[in-house]
């Protein structure tokens, strides 16, 4: 790596601490590097705050005369809940602005580096290109689509099981795994169910697993369209905070719908296709609530609608060295699966990881023709 690629690692880390928070800003880190020295860092921490830009320019103070500006993603150069950037970049007097990714947003008038560019500053964009979309891959759907970026998390035993035929799951997974999941909850918007894993599990869906945060936590999203959820579900209370949305059909009780109403609960109303909620009408609604990402744990019933409609950006799949060795087991996807093997739906980009004796594999739906590649870490 050159000495700009460095950087812009150091950077990525940097933003990557804003996980959980910006929502649906994007993560964006920032240095500022003089001799190849440091001299000020910031991240964005949350929407309405500083951006990162003006956090490190603030710490460099008069210093960053001269320096160059690392930033993983365009510098804005417009006017939203902050000043643009580029103003406060300009007036630094730094020399160089190396970028890791120009900013999608078809909403943002005025490209910052070409501002900068124009106004004699020295501009170097996509370094590190790839990674910088990888980091921001929500935000980039969810400014580009107007929908929220969807991962799906499975866990299986090795026999393809994510619970007996009484219902029974806990747990396919060790500890180390379901910590893990905790943390994916906190860094989306949305933790997105089927009323049968309400029923069955009864879960808090919080990531309670990972302790106290200063963040709220995501809303919890119950695909319902006959409004069966009982009242005493542990959803409607729940000790943290988090928002529990009822996503229902037109022909449901309103008695029970506003007894729910009285427990805190909101209801999004959803088109119904073949008798259950049309689930890209529901990710349509979620986005208009500012809803950037969602993690669908659940259940059978729900994953293979979602798969079947294309709906997945990612995929968390656990397997664990566990062999259920029947044939009553609960699917990993229930409904009608492809006739020919070649008509699956391929993977790519795959990262394969362990966590005590379980193995995670992280991959993304091959929608275009690329090659997979595989990448393992331990």
């Amino acid at each position: 790596m050159d000495i700009d690629e460095v950087f812009m690692k150091k950077t990525l880390r940097l933003a990557k601490k804003g996980l959980g928070s910006t929502s649906p800003n994007p993560l964006v880190g920032a240095l500022v590097v003089k001799d190849r020295k440091i001299i000020g860092s910031g991240y964005h921490k949350k929407a309405g705050d500083p951006h990162a830009e003006i956090e490190a320019l603030s710490k460099a103070d008069k210093s960053a005369k001269g320096a160059t500006l690392y930033v993983n993603l365009e510098p804005c150069n417009h006017y939203g809940r902050t000043p643009p950037c580029t103003k406060a970049i300009l007036k630094s007097s730094v020399k160089k602005v190396v970028v890791g990714m120009v900013d999608p947003n078809p909403h943002v008038t005025g490209g910052g580096c070409e501002f900068l560019s124009s106004h004699g500053v020295k501009v170097k964009c996509n370094v590190l290109e790839a990674e910088c979309k990888r980091l921001n891959e929500v935000y980039i759907k969810y400014i580009t689509k107007d929908k929220p970026f969807v991962i799906l998390k499975g866990a299986l035993t090795l026999d393809g099981w994510i619970a007996t035929q009484t219902g029974n799951s806990k747990w396919i997974t060790g500890e180390k795994s379901r910590k893990f999941v905790h943390s994916l909850r906190k860094r989306v918007d949305a933790i997105l169910v089927g009323v049968g894993t309400v029923i069955v599990d009864n879960p808090y869906l919080t990531p309670y697993l990972i302790g106290e945060s200063t963040s709220s936590d995501p809303f919890r999203v119950i695909v319902d369209t006959n409004l069966r959820i009982p009242l005493h579900s542990r959803v409607f209370n729940s000790p943290k905070s988090g928002l529990t949305i009822i996503a229902v059909g037109s022909n449901v009780d309103s008695a029970k719908r506003k007894r729910i109403e009285d427990l805190g609960a909101r209801f999004v109303d959803c088109q119904v296709r073949n008798g259950r909620i049309d689930l890209a009408d529901l990710l349509d609604e979620l986005a208009k609530m500012s809803i950037s990402s969602v993690l669908v744990e659940g259940g059978a019933t729900l994953f293979g609608s979602m798969i079947r409609e294309d709906l997945v950006d990612k995929y968390y799949m656990f397997l664990a060295p566990k062999i259920l060795g029947g044939d009553n087991g609960v699917p990993f996807a229930r409904g009608p699966g492809c006739d020919n093997i070649k008509d699956c739906v391929l993977l790519k980009d795959l990262m394969v990881r362990r966590f005590d004796d379980d193995i995670m594999i992280e991959a993304y739906p091959r929608r275009h023709s690329a090659n997979a590649k595989l990448k393992i870490e331990n």
